[in-house]
């Protein structure tokens, strides 16, 4: 049986982590795995989560199940982080391992509902996106996003192509802070976008893995609760893993709203999806978060060091386009100050992108998005240079 298996294509980024950790110069800098570091390099463990563990730690007098859905409380309080009030009638919810792992469970959805439909993603999108949906051997179709010439959003090619969706069809659209671009959409064009499928009878899919990393927790929200609010049904994938800081933790949630008269049946469904696939999700890290955000201290302790880790983005990314005007003696570079999360493309070829790994052991995604968190105040510079020096 097994010397029937054919070997499978690497992935990119895991395949970066390898080659920068076999890298043995002192001065290699690490711009390509997703996840946020402070100015050591550390991606620290929040204060509200060691309060809340330590809290655990006391209280806690079983490991047994939660439930095939996790516990409800989880799935509450993740609404209402993400949605506000008024949505309990409406929202069916299930735990899962990670935000992946609710991607996973939506596009299992739509398979077991719409078998025939079409899943629409953003040119370009996070890679595992496509991989699942072609995994799941799921029909799909790209509308344009992103433009290279501005670095923002191609948003009249993207009304156009919306414009083309069936009946039926899911649109993925990310939340905030996109990735790999970090071009986002206007709330104006957040409300076009929502006329548009609501035109169309389509299903907007969300996939929010950064709320809290670009314009606040609010902000951040916006283009999530305005679909929320216009649209009858919505699938969101969310993830604790960057917000919350608990990455390995694999903490996220799988939100279907649909109608009031429906959702025993929708919320029958994901129970039923969870079984077939890990059976009960992992409770520790989503017990950690129902814990900060059921506590009024907690939850404003995390909102605050939340708030500190996004301004340090926004300080770095002001930093390296400071930095790349002076390099470059351009202002071609400008664009990373608008783009928000901890991602951007950048505009580099291949070519240079290998230079810089080559020659600098400057660490990145071969389209050249770079994960700004990866960089402190002594690194900025540092990249300024060498893209100046590949002839960025």
């Amino acid at each position: 049986m097994l010397e029937a298996l054919n070997p499978q294509p690497q992935d990119k980024i895991l395949q970066l982590i390898a080659l920068y950790r076999d890298d043995p110069r002192p001065g290699k800098i690490d711009l390509g795995v997703g996840v946020y570091k402070d100015a050591s390099g550390l991606t620290p463990v929040m204060r509200a989560v060691k309060a809340a563990e330590q809290q655990l730690w006391q209280v806690e007098t079983t490991k047994t199940y939660t439930g095939l859905a996790g516990d409800p409380a989880y799935g509450a309080a993740m609404v209402g982080m993400i949605l506000g009030d008024g949505y309990a009638d409406r929202s069916a919810t299930v735990a899962t391992p990670g935000g992946t792992g609710a991607i996973r469970q939506a596009l299992e959805l739509i398979r077991l509902a719409t078998p025939e439909a079409t899943v629409w993603l953003s040119d370009p999108t996070w890679p595992n996106h496509p991989s699942i949906i072609r995994y799941l051997g799921m029909k799909m179709a790209e509308y344009r996003y992103f433009d290279a010439a501005t670095k923002g959003v191609d948003f009249a090619g993207m009304k156009a192509d919306l414009a083309q969706v069936a009946k039926g069809d899911v649109v993925l659209l990310h939340g905030c802070c996109h990735n790999p671009t970090g071009a986002n959409l206007t709330p104006a064009q957040w409300g076009e976008v929502a006329d548009i499928l609501a035109a169309r009878g389509a299903v907007p899919f969300i996939d929010l893995a950064y709320q809290g990393f670009g314009d606040g927790l609010e902000a951040d929200a916006f283009g999530t609760r305005l679909i929320a609010q216009r649209l009858p049904e919505v699938l969101i994938a969310a993830s604790c893993s960057k917000n919350f800081g608990i990455y390995r933790e694999r903490a996220g949630v799988l939100i279907a709203l649909t109608e009031p008269s429906r959702k025993a049946v929708v919320q029958g469904n994901l129970a039923f999806l969870n079984r077939q696939n890990y059976s009960f999700p992992p409770d520790h890290g989503a017990r950690l978060v129902t814990m900060i955000l059921a506590d009024p201290a907690l939850t404003a302790d995390w909102k605050a060091e939340l708030e500190e880790v996004r301004l340090n983005m926004l300080t770095l990314r002001q930093s390296l386009a400071d930095e790349l005007r002076r390099a470059t003696n351009s202002d071609r570079y400008d664009f990373i100050a608008d783009h928000r999360g901890m991602f951007s493309r950048i505009g580099l070829s291949e070519a240079q992108v290998m230079q810089l790994r080559e020659q600098h052991g400057i660490y990145m995604v071969g389209d050249s998005r770079i994960n700004v968190a990866g960089l402190n105040a002594t690194t900025v510079p540092v990249l300024a240079a060498a893209i100046a020096a590949v002839g960025g």
